[in-house]
């Protein structure tokens, strides 16, 4: 419970933090605008439904996206249209006299809508003001909680998912109420306001047209990936980030099989430090944390030091202890890694994502946790301060960096999938042919040829089946296998043409064998940069999961 306490709060201060960021500039002026006529209880009405919409629309927006094939890029430039239409309106003294009678004809469609729409409004009629505003907010905020996504990924949503979503909502609608009752004491207090309540609209009018423009045309800017990685040494004489409350560390259950160690339990691993690495074998982010991973393993492990790999796996075809067995061996590991298939260590630790790392010391306490990629300073810091070791810590290399604008994770099965743009409908877990658009947008993906979809991948059911995807990236990695054991050999085009460079290591002569279930490397751009990926499979049998990639 104490994990989810804390998740609940890093989301209400998350939705907090909007209030500095550009992605909330648009609905500002709205909310302030909205908030000067009507009763006193108007504001707050106006941010009650703007958190219960938010709420609402953010943890369905993903099935009803997938229910009706509709691009996440669609429905985010259809809200800024909306914003833009507002903007330009609040802008025009004429566009809003006529705005005005249009919304007042409403009101005989009954009572309800009334109250919107009379400028004495009161609580009801902001709820339904802020409701509206949620609605058309929600696909400009982007992919926000991460967490309620990881919950989509082990297959349930749970009331701590709602908790969570519902904190980030509140912490975003706090100061916006702040700002919208601040904005009405000074409206009602100061006469040149009153005297000009019409130039104050297109102003704020004019905050809207141009901060929505800004996002549209400048979507992003590289991030870190990670925590920034410091340049100097880490110091060793004390826990960096460590837990507040340290926790007995729970239970490693539920494991199916363990390879390159016998079964553990924490008897087992009394009195030493031990990093658990929750993981799954063809995840990008897990696999660019294992040379830290091992590098630890090496100077460490003779010192009191352990590494437990819980892997838990994200694709039916990771639950295979054989296909396992071959990762563990092709990457190099040589410590203990668990097979939690069923996820009852995952749960034990309440975890939500891959990576994880939590950290335990001698006394089997987790001291330290970190999520994701980064900080591997910081996590080596805290390995040598627990193991009693003096010397600093020499700079790792810093976390790799992405942009706004990169192409996000794509899921090809019916469950996961996002911007598919084949004409053609889905049809679930049977052969269908579908065919290319005339053109793709920035992160859509299109199949061609037969295909069979099911909720996880794609299976080519003939010959030339092939798949298209335009993307903005650094590296392109594609999660692929057979149904069968007959390898099936890609060819790989890049902007139409066959790839003779900017080919990953398993393209040669541009062409890909695919011979196993694993992560695949095809494209390697050096920076940053927009491209259209086209791979065609030889034979029936070749499987798709998803597409990967790699830092700007």
């Amino acid at each position: 419970m104490n994990a989810d306490l804390i998740n609940i709060g890093l989301a209400f201060i998350e939705g907090f933090a909007l209030i500095i960021s550009p992605c909330i500039l648009p609905i500002l002026p709205i909310i302030l605008s909205g908030s000067l006529a009507g009763s006193k209880s108007r504001p707050l009405g106006i941010v009650t439904g703007f958190i219960i919409t938010f709420t609402v629309v953010t943890l369905f927006s993903r099935e009803i996206v997938q229910s009706v094939h509709v691009s996440q890029d669609l429905i985010r430039n259809f809200s800024y249209g909306i914003l833009l239409l507002l903007g330009v309106v609040m802008m025009s003294k004429t566009l809003t006299e006529k705005f005005n009678l249009l919304t007042s004809r409403l009101t005989s469609v009954g009572s309800s809508i009334e109250i919107v729409n009379n400028p004495q409004g009161g609580f009801w009629g902001g709820v339904l003001f802020g409701g509206l505003v949620g609605i058309i907010w929600t696909p400009c905020a982007g992919p926000i909680l991460a967490a309620v996504i990881v919950q989509v990924v082990v297959q349930k949503t749970t009331f701590i998912s709602i908790l969570i979503v519902t904190a980030f909502a509140i912490g975003a609608g706090l100061p916006m109420l702040l700002i919208a009752l601040i904005g009405r004491g000074v409206m009602t207090r100061i006469a040149v306001f009153r005297e000009y309540t019409s130039l104050f609209r297109q102003v704020l009018g004019l905050i809207i047209v141009l901060t929505v423009l800004y996002l549209i045309f400048f979507p992003g800017t590289g991030l870190p990936s990670g925590p920034e990685e410091s340049r100097d040494n880490v110091r060793v004489n004390s826990l960096v980030n460590g837990l507040e409350h340290p926790y007995p560390a729970p239970q490693i259950t539920g494991i199916d099989a363990w390879i390159n160690s016998p079964a553990l339990n924490w008897s087992d691993l009394k009195g030493k430090v031990v990093l658990v690495d929750f993981w799954t074998y063809s995840c990008i982010n897990c696999i660019r944390t294992l040379p830290y991973l091992k590098d630890w393993y090496a100077k460490y492990h003779d010192l009191g030091f352990e590494i437990v790999g819980v892997h838990s796996p994200e694709f039916q075809f990771e639950h295979d202890v054989n296909n396992v067995k071959n990762a563990v061996a092709q990457f190099g590991i040589h410590y203990p890694v668990a097979l939690d298939n069923r996820f009852v260590s995952w749960q034990n630790f309440k975890n939500q994502y891959w990576p994880a790392h939590y950290l335990v010391n001698k006394e089997g306490e987790v001291v330290y946790v970190h999520f994701g990629e980064g900080e591997y300073n910081v996590t080596e810091n805290n390995i040598r301060y627990l193991l009693g070791m003096n010397e600093p810590v020499q700079a790792a290399r810093e976390a790799e960096v992405y942009s706004t604008k990169q192409t996000p994770e794509t899921y090809l099965g019916y469950k996961r999938a996002d911007r598919f743009a084949s004409p053609e409908s889905v049809t679930k877990d049977a052969p269908a042919n579908y065919t290319y658009p005339e053109t793709l947008k920035l992160s859509q993906w299109a199949l061609g040829g037969e295909w069979i979809i099911s909720s996880e991948k794609v299976t080519s059911s003939k010959a030339n089946a092939s798949v298209k995807l335009r993307f903005y990236a650094n590296k392109v990695y594609m999660v692929m296998g057979v149904s069968k054991k007959t390898p099936v050999t890609l060819t790989v085009l890049l902007n139409g043409k066959k790839m003779t460079e900017d080919f990953g290591p398993d393209v040669v002569n541009g062409q890909l064998q695919v011979n196993e279930n694993k992560l695949y490397f095809l494209v390697d751009l050096k920076k940053g940069n927009e491209g259209l990926l086209e791979v065609i499979a030889d034979a029936p049998g070749l499987e798709i999961y998803t597409f990967t990639f790699g830092g700007i």
